[in-house]
């Protein structure tokens, strides 16, 4: 039998216990367990950032991966935590939109997770991360079949909305994501809006206004903001070598507006 392959997505940073916290959990349990990180270094309370995280890392997983995703902000409160199966994947969050980007465009079953035998105890009501989310995904890994963990439901959070029209050439959107580089990633995925680079357009953000769009980055004029199709298949803004937050001075979650003329 293969090695089963947990992930971690979470904002806890790298400078506390945290992240460990959690990892002892899983070892403790499954000790096959292979655990990768895919990052600890979301935005603090960032649940739309991290949706996006997640829905680009996990399908360069192996079908079978149990991904576990802990920004929380909600911890101790009413909030469900849940287990999510897609893409023949599972997933252990809490249910409050962290894995909608997934759910939006992918078949799933959602359960509640109930079965309190699969928790750490005592369970601390401000870190379900390590009492809850890490054991059940380690019992999850270990081969415990997710109708153990509890009952399906369909009243889960609906998927966070992304953009939406608000004219006959006009949609608001948000700043998804800031990368490493400084590259804005928008909420307007670049398949609504096809052949941009043939049209005139203006993406306004921060007080900026963007018109042109670029293949890749080396295309992009030096110190010209441009918008390009990234990786993802969303909307990008980004300057060749700069940080475009940088010169919009905007962050994550900030409204965009775009103008198809």
């Amino acid at each position: 039998m293969p090695e089963p392959i947990l992930t971690l997505t979470t904002d806890f940073g790298l400078a506390d216990h945290y992240a460990a916290a959690m990892k002892g959990v899983i070892l403790g349990i499954c000790p096959r367990a292979r655990i990768v990180d895919i990052s600890h270094q979301q935005s603090a309370f960032d649940i739309l950032g991290c949706a996006y995280t997640v829905a680009q890392a996990y399908a360069c997983f192996p079908r079978k991966t149990v991904h576990v995703v802990v920004v929380d902000p909600g911890v101790g409160s009413a909030r469900r935590p849940i287990l999510m199966e897609a893409a023949g994947h599972y997933f252990v969050a809490p249910d409050n939109g962290v894995l909608s980007m997934i759910y939006a465009r992918q078949k799933h079953r959602i359960r509640r997770i109930s079965q309190e035998r699969y928790f750490r105890r005592p369970v601390s009501p401000t870190f379900h991360g390590r009492d809850i989310f890490a054991p059940v995904a380690a019992h999850l890994a270990a081969g415990v079949a997710p109708a153990r963990f509890g009952p399906p439901i369909r009243d889960y959070l609906p998927a966070l909305p992304l953009s939406e029209r608000t004219g006959d050439s006009t949609w608001a959107g948000r700043i998804l994501k800031i990368d490493h580089f400084g590259n804005v990633i928008t909420s307007f995925r670049a398949d609504e809006f096809p052949n941009l680079e043939g049209r005139e357009f203006s993406l306004l953000a921060g007080g900026c206004e963007i018109g042109a769009m670029a293949r890749n980055y080396a295309a992009a004029p030096p110190g010209e903001m441009v918008a390009m199709v990234g990786s993802g298949g969303y909307l990008e803004i980004a300057i060749g070598r700069d940080s475009a937050a940088r010169r919009i001075a905007c962050q994550p979650g900030a409204a965009l507006e775009l103008r198809l003329r």
